[in-house]
């Protein structure tokens, strides 16, 4: 009888946990597929998103706002050391990408030449342009970060633009800016190394300014005639070995765009003539959209800066 009762109990104890261990087979048969699918959708959800925002705000880990700050090689795997931040390397297919964010403008006035000064011993130098007609004009720097998107944008909005270009920022793949430059945009001189010129030797400025118009004038089969000093500091060394390299004029600027927000120098709008700076940058798709903006506010047109240089 004894025998019996620790059977039966044993027996009853053996079937209560193989039920507890059917009902956590059960549960977690249930929640594997749940918890896969938390993380399916959640991976999907960003990329389903990326073709329409990622674009426009791809990553905040730009170069400073300035000349050019910090260089950030193209294409690569983790900008701004995110983990899992990619960047974008197959440009977007022909056709209407951005037609819903761009601006649009009439075509631009017929330009009228301004004239330089006649007195000082280096080259014309402008951060506006002297002119009562109704234009703006939208500059480029350096070409750290070569976004597939900037050739669409630039066919899609039918925009002419400056780009200032520094040789080690654009050596790796000269390629890209002949496209830009196929599709309107202007090649102009921004260095080599991209250094603070501004009391430097003259011989130092010379290697910087005229080896980068050389090895541009190589690059795209023509010299550049106008000239940006990095972060915009400059002295008369500057001016006067950017006229011996036989460059028209350097150029300053009255606004700048970083992350999609224009900032200012003076008043809260684009003024006749003004310059507008941006970079080859992350948000390089916020920041062209943001600067054209500005200028369609203001009534303006975007303009070429060389169209309003003295013929030579």
């Amino acid at each position: 009888m004894l025998v019996t009762g620790r059977t039966g109990r044993l027996g009853a104890l053996i079937g209560v946990v193989t039920a507890l261990a059917l009902a956590v087979t059960a549960c977690d048969d249930k929640a594997a597929p749940g918890h896969s699918q938390l993380n399916g959708s959640g991976s999907a959800a960003s990329a389903s998103a990326a073709p329409g925002a990622s674009t426009a705000s791809s990553s905040d880990a730009a170069a400073t706002d300035g000349g050019g700050g910090a260089p950030q090689a193209s294409g690569s795997a983790n900008p701004g050391g995110k983990p899992g931040a990619t960047k974008t390397t197959q440009a977007p297919p022909p056709g209407n990408t951005f037609a819903g964010r761009l601006p649009k403008f009439g075509a631009p006035p017929a330009p009228v030449r301004i004239n330089f000064p006649e007195s000082g011993a280096g080259a014309a130098y402008y951060s506006r342009i002297p002119t009562d007609q109704p234009v703006a004009f939208l500059t480029i720097d350096d070409g750290w970060v070569k976004r597939p998107e900037a050739l669409e944008l630039l066919r899609e909005s039918g925009v002419k633009v400056t780009l200032f270009l520094t040789i080690n920022a654009i050596r790796d793949n000269p390629d890209y800016f002949k496209q830009l430059r196929d599709a309107g945009a202007d090649i102009e001189a921004h260095t080599l190394t991209h250094p603070n010129l501004k009391g430097k030797s003259y011989d130092f400025q010379k290697r910087e300014i005229c080896g980068s118009a050389d090895q541009l004038a190589g690059l795209y089969g023509q010299r550049p005639k106008l000239f940006r000093p990095p972060f915009g500091d400059k002295d008369s060394t500057t001016l006067k070995v950017a006229r011996d390299c036989g460059l028209q004029a350097g150029f300053f600027w009255k606004e700048t765009v970083d992350k999609g927000i224009v900032r200012y120098q003076e008043g809260h709008s684009v003024q006749k003539g003004d310059i507008i700076l941006m970079h080859f940058r992350d948000r390089f798709v916020d920041d062209f959209i943001a600067a054209l903006q500005a200028i369609s506010d203001a009534g303006l047109t975007p303009a070429l800066l060389t169209d309003y240089m003295p013929a030579t």
